[in-house]
C-alpha cells in the first residue's frame, strides 16, 4: 500500500489535465480486471465481470483529479500570474514549489510582496503573488503559455512511524484504495459485476463521477473520498488518524447500503467510524446517486490532516481498513439487490 500510494501522490493531473496520468491509471488496473476503458471527459472505469447473467452492478468511485494552479499570464521579467485550480489553501502559497507544464516541465517557487512592502496582518492573496522560475523571460515564453498547468512539487514522504504526509492524497489514497480493492478481487467468486471509476473533475464541480455513472448504470455504488481528521486547530467534527473506515451517515445517502457496510465492518473486525452530514457531502457521493435514474449510494472516507495543502496527512491502516471494508462487501455481496428497497 505505501508503494502505491507513494506512486499515486507523485502523479501530476490537475482538474481539466487528468489525462497526464490516465493512462497509467489504466496499467495499474489492467491487471485486476477484464477490461479497463476511459469515457469521454477521461474518467478511468475498470469492470471486473462476475460470470453470471443479469448480475448486479456495483460501483466503486474515487477522484482522480488534484487541485493545482494555472497560468494566466507572463509579466515582464518571465514572472507568471496564476489561478487557483480547485480550492487551492491560499494561506499555503506563498514560497511553495510548484511545477509549470509547459512544453516541457519547469520548475518554479511562487514569491509574495516581502512583509515589509505590504500591509503587516494582511494574508497574501494570489494577486499579490507570481510563479518565479528563475528563466529569463524570453525562454520563459518559449516554454510557457497561458492556460498551462501547475501542479504542487512536494512528494510523498514518512511521517512518525504510521502516517504518510504529500500532495494529491485527496484523493490518490482513495484511488489506491480502490485497486487494492480490485487486487483483492482478483479471483474470487463473486456475485455481483464490479465497476471501479476513478473520476475526473471532482475538486471543480463532480462532474466525471457523473457521466461515468450515467455510463455504467450501477445498482449500487460506494464513494470514497477523504474527511478532515483531528489538528491542532480542529477538533470537532474530526476524526483521529488510525480510526479506521469513516462511514458517512445522512439523508442523502442510502440507509440500508450504509446498514450494510456497518454489518460487513461488525463481521470482519474493521475498524469504523461515524460520520454524519446533515447535508450535500460535497464529494461525488451526491452527483452519482443523482445520475440518471439514481442508485443508492453510500460514502465511505479516509480520514486526512491539512487538506487542499502540499502536506496532507494521513495513516495508511486507514486507507487499508476501507479497502478491507469495500472488498469484504463485495464478496458477501448475494446474487440480488431486493435487500436495497426502502
Amino acid at each position: 500500500m505505501k508503494n502505491l500510494i507513494e506512486k499515486l501522490s507523485n502523479m501530476r493531473g490537475i482538474s481539466g489535465s487528468e489525462y497526464r496520468i490516465t493512462d497509467e491509471l489504466c496499467l495499474m488496473l489492467e491487471p485486476y480486471c477484464d477490461s479497463v476503458r476511459t469515457d469521454a471527459l477521461g474518467s478511468v472505469i475498470a469492470e471486473r465481470k462476475c460470470g453470471k447473467e443479469n448480475a448486479p452492478k456495483i460501483m466503486i468511485e474515487a477522484h482522480c483529479d488534484e487541485i493545482g494552479l494555472m497560468v494566466t499570464s507572463i509579466q515582464k521579467g518571465g514572472f507568471l500570474t496564476f489561478a487557483n485550480i480547485g480550492g487551492v489553501d491560499n494561506r499555503i502559497l506563498p514560497l511553495l514549489e510548484v511545477v509549470i507544464h509547459g512544453k516541457e516541465d519547469v520548475a518554479g517557487v511562487i514569491g509574495v510582496k516581502p512583509p515589509h512592502l505590504r500591509e503587516e496582518d494582511k494574508t497574501p492573496v494570489i494577486s499579490d503573488m507570481a510563479i518565479d522560475t528563475g528563466l529569463p523571460e524570453e525562454e520563459v515564453r518559449k516554454l510557457v503559455s497561458v492556460g498551462d498547468g501547475v501542479t504542487i512539487a512536494q512528494s510523498v514522504g514518512r511521517l512518525g512511524k504510521h502516517q504518510w504526509s504529500g500532495k494529491s492524497l485527496d484523493d490518490r489514497a482513495s484511488a489506491a484504495a480502490l485497486i487494492d480493492v480490485m487486487k483483492e478481487l482478483k479471483g474470487k467468486k463473486l456475485n455481483a459485476d464490479v465497476y471501479a471509476v476513478l473520476a475526473v473533475q471532482e475538486e471543480v464541480g463532480c462532474r466525471g463521477a457523473k457521466t461515468a455513472a450515467y455510463s455504467v448504470k450501477p445498482d449500487m455504488a460506494i464513494a470514497v473520498d477523504v474527511t478532515h481528521a483531528v489538528t491542532p486547530d480542529n477538533s470537532e467534527n474530526a476524526f483521529k488518524t488510525g480510526c479506521g473506515a469513516v462511514i458517512c451517515t445522512g439523508p442523502n445517502l442510502h440507509p440500508k447500503l450504509t446498514a450494510k457496510l456497518f454489518e460487513t465492518a461488525r463481521k470482519h473486525g474493521i475498524l469504523t467510524e461515524t460520520e454524519v452530514e446533515g447535508g450535500d457531502t460535497g464529494t461525488d457521493a451526491w452527483t452519482v446517486q443523482t445520475a440518471g435514474i439514481g442508485c443508492p449510494t453510500a460514502l465511505i472516507s479516509i480520514p486526512l490532516k491539512y487538506m487542499h495543502t502540499s502536506v496532507e496527512t494521513l495513516s495508511l491502516s486507514d486507507v487499508k481498513a476501507v479497502s478491507r471494508l469495500i472488498s469484504s462487501f463485495i464478496i458477501d455481496a448475494g446474487e440480488d439487490c431486493k435487500w436495497l428497497r426502502l
